[in-house]
Order: C-alpha cells, then sequence, then structure tokens
C-alpha cells in the first residue's frame, strides 16, 4: 500500500478547505518561483525520468506531448488546455481534484505553460460541475490576487494567463479536438488529424491538450524529485493513480495508490472487499466503461496499471473501476453502456453514427432473449467494423465493452438465449 507520506492529493476528501492559505500549508505554491525560472528544456527532461503517463486515459508520455509544441516562438498565442470534461461513466477522479485540490491543478498549469512555451491555459470544465467550476474559480481569483497567477507569474517573469470554460454537458467534447471545438463556439465534433493541435490546434495555434490528474501531479513531481516518482510502481508504469472504485463493493470511493497494485487488493483494502465475499466476484470492468470487462479468474491475479491490463486484454483507461458481483445481468449491463455511446456519438462517422446503433438494438434483443445464438458472432462481427474506421475513439469505446462481453462469456450468453428459446417453447 501506497506510504501516507508518498501522497500527492492530501486533501482528496476535503476534509481541509480548498483555499489558498490551506492549501499552502499543504505544499502548494512551494518553491513554484524556483521551478519556473528553469529552463523548459530542463523541466521536461525531468518530467521524461519520472516515467509520467497521461492520466486521462490513453497513457502517453506526459513530457514527448509537451515537447511536440514549438520550441521557438511562432508570432501567435501557444495554449495549454486543461481537459476537466470528465464524461465516463465511473470515472470520478478530477472531480475531487478540482473540488479538493484546485491550487494543485492551477500550480501545474502555470508550471505546465513554462515547460511547453504556452502562455495562456484553458481550463474546460464539464457542463454538470457546476458548484467544482465556481470552487476552482475562487480558487484562480486567490492565485491572481496573490500573484501567483497572471502578469510576472510568481515573481518568476514569466506572464501566463488562466481561463475557466464551462462546458455543456457533451462526452465527446472528451476527445482533445472535439474539446477545442467546443472552445472556439462550435459544435463539438472531433477534427481530422493530421494537423495535430501542437502545431495547429486552439485558434489553429499551437496547442496541447491534458487531463487534470496530469497536471495537478506535476508541481509535486518536480520539488520531490523524479527519482522519487519514478521509484513508485512498476517501469513504464510508475507513480501514484486515483482510482475510483464503484458497483457491487461494500464501500465506494476514490483513492490514490501506487500503480502496480493488484486489483484484488485494491478493492479488498480500500472499497472494503465485493459485496458477499471475493468468490461472488463475477466481473470487473477495470477502467471505466469504454475497456473490455475482465472475469473473475483474471481478477484474482491482475496489476492495475496501463501495461498489466493491456496483457488481459483491457485497459487503465481514467482507473474508475466497476465491481459486478454475481447478481449482474452482464448483458443488461453492456446493453445499457451500449446504449450510452449510441447517445453520446456525434454522427460524424457513418460506422459509429450507425453502429453504435445497431449495436445497442442487438444488445438489447441479446438481453432480451429474442437473438439466436449465432448473431453473437453478427454482434462480434458489427464490433470489428466499428473499432478503428472512426475519426475518434468513440467507436472503439463502443466496440471494446461488447468484445469483453463475448470474449469472455460467451457462454454465459448462449445459456441466455438457449434457456429463452425453450422456455418459449414451452410456454407454447
Amino acid at each position: 500500500m501506497l506510504k501516507n507520506e508518498d501522497r500527492i492529493f492530501n486533501n482528496l476528501y476535503g476534509f481541509e478547505s480548498s483555499n489558498l492559505v490551506d492549501a499552502k500549508k499543504r505544499g502548494d505554491w512551494s518553491n513554484t518561483k524556483d521551478i519556473l525560472q528553469k529552463d523548459r528544456n530542463e523541466i521536461i527532461e525531468e518530467l521524461t525520468k519520472s516515467g509520467l503517463r497521461g492520466r486521462g486515459g490513453a497513457g502517453f508520455p506526459t513530457a514527448t506531448k509537451w515537447s511536440f509544441m514549438p520550441k521557438e516562438p511562432t508570432g501567435k498565442n501557444h495554449y495549454l488546455v486543461v481537459n476537466a470534461d470528465e464524461s465516463e461513466p465511473g470515472t470520478c477522479k478530477d472531480r475531487d481534484i478540482i473540488r479538493n485540490e484546485p491550487h494543485k491543478l492551477l500550480e501545474g498549469c502555470i508550471i505546465a505553460c513554462k515547460a511547453m512555451g504556452a502562455n495562456i491555459c484553458y481550463i474546460y470544465v464539464r457542463g454538470e460541475f457546476y458548484n467544482e467550476r465556481i470552487t476552482l474559480e475562487s480558487a484562480l481569483n486567490e492565485a491572481y490576487e496573490s500573484g501567483l497567477v497572471g502578469k510576472n507569474a510568481c515573481g518568476s517573469g514569466v506572464d501566463i494567463d488562466i481561463y475557466i470554460h464551462h462546458g455543456a454537458g457533451a462526452y465527446i467534447c472528451g476527445e482533445e479536438t472535439a474539446l477545442l471545438e467546443s472552445l472556439e463556439g462550435k459544435k463539438g465534433m472531433p477534427r481530422l488529424k493530421p494537423p495535430f493541435p501542437a502545431t495547429s490546434g486552439l485558434y489553429g495555434c499551437p496547442t496541447t491538450v491534458n487531463n487534470v490528474e496530469s497536471i495537478a501531479v506535476v508541481p509535486t513531481i518536480l520539488r520531490r524529485g523524479a527519482n522519487w516518482f519514478s521509484s513508485l510502481g512498476r517501469e513504464r508504469n510508475t507513480g501514484t493513480k486515483i482510482f475510483c472504485i464503484s458497483g457491487h463493493v461494500n464501500n465506494p470511493c476514490n483513492i490514490e495508490e501506487e500503480m502496480g497494485i493488484p486489483l484484488k487488493d485494491l478493492i479488498e483494502k480500500h472499497a472494503g472487499g465485493v459485496r458477499g465475499g471475493w468468490d461472488n466476484l463475477l466481473a470487473v470492468i477495470p477502467g471505466g466503461s469504454s475497456v473490455p470487462m475482465l472475469p473473475k479468474d483474471i481478477c484474482d491475479t491482475v496489476l492495475m496499471d496501463f501495461d498489466s491490463l493491456q496483457a488481459a486484454n483491457s485497459g487503465l483507461g481514467t482507473a474508475a473501476v466497476i465491481v459486478m458481483d454475481k447478481s449482474t445481468d452482464l448483458i443488461k449491463a453492456i446493453s445499457r453502456i451500449s446504449y450510452f455511446y449510441k447517445h453520446e456519438s456525434c454522427g460524424q462517422c457513418t460506422p459509429c453514427r450507425e453502429g453504435t446503433t445497431w449495436l445497442w438494438e442487438m444488445m438489447e434483443k441479446m438481453a432480451n432473449g429474442n437473438a439466436r445464438v449465432d448473431e453473437i458472432d453478427t454482434l462480434l462481427d458489427l464490433t470489428k467494423r466499428i473499432e478503428g474506421h472512426c475519426i475518434c475513439a468513440l467507436g472503439d469505446a463502443a466496440a471494446w465493452p461488447v468484445q469483453g462481453l463475448i470474449r469472455h462469456f460467451r457462454s454465459y450468453m448462449e445459456e441466455r438465449l438457449i434457456s429463452t428459446k425453450n422456455k418459449i417453447l414451452v410456454e407454447q
């Protein structure tokens, strides 16, 4: 288990105030001026050594992403955009960071801007996060009044402004280019790439989009050193991570833990165990609704990090652990997830627009026992025609939960369909 002294988020549960005075007592805004006066390449090099990978789902190395920004002035504004449009079902880590640790995020924004040569930062907050936006705006006002943000930020000679933008509640705006479209006042629809945001992003200017957690951990890493952060977790999967545990557990919670913690330990030590005991476990979705579920036999030993879960044909995603015990109707559960992706598709790509509707309709047929057994293969074929054929990853997100169900629970599906058919024949 993670030692208390190694925790980055010491107020994750809001037991203390989120204001500037208490944030400073917890170590925020400490030596920020010294960090800002470092060469940008020095900051990126230190972050590279730490091994930090993006905490928004993709797991791309954060420092590498920053290094894509132009090294020389381009005559345009350079932007950092923080993706706080947390809409993945089961995920609620960024919400707690904004609610209880807003100054960690703001300080991270300032440092990240310096590291990538950006002079303006936008924080795009999910439409439903009204109270969190108010808290973040209050913290930003405190930071401006104290000279931590804005002209000559922290007395470093660097001018960086931060703005907060409130979204309208669309899941698709969690995709970075759809978020940029929304920021520009247009409908949130993903852009074709290239060009990539680092060369032509917000308003056609160099832009980097990062997740809230990815940015909020940066100040602590730079203060305590890359060696400290990389000593936690496993190779290529270093540091700490906030896990969101929900579903059929005795104590649903958000918890910061070391990367690579066994899934079983995570659930039993922090979430009070599976309802009815570990043997009552049926399946777990380990990284938010868009990643494939895993059956109990894999959950017994799998580690919670990017590489371990990828090897198990799933993914860490946003680290939202959704636990399902033996009372769960898995087919109905995945049908409900399919409906979500059908509803949230922007409709731009035909495979996604049409395919997600077909997915949901077929899943509903199976949940109701109205499908044939051979239609399981038809359903799987449909997911393959959606996966990898869309502009953004929403199509993949719709396909993977269904693929996970078929991969691990085909016999479960077949039994449902056969038993329902037999019941109808008997009734006739």
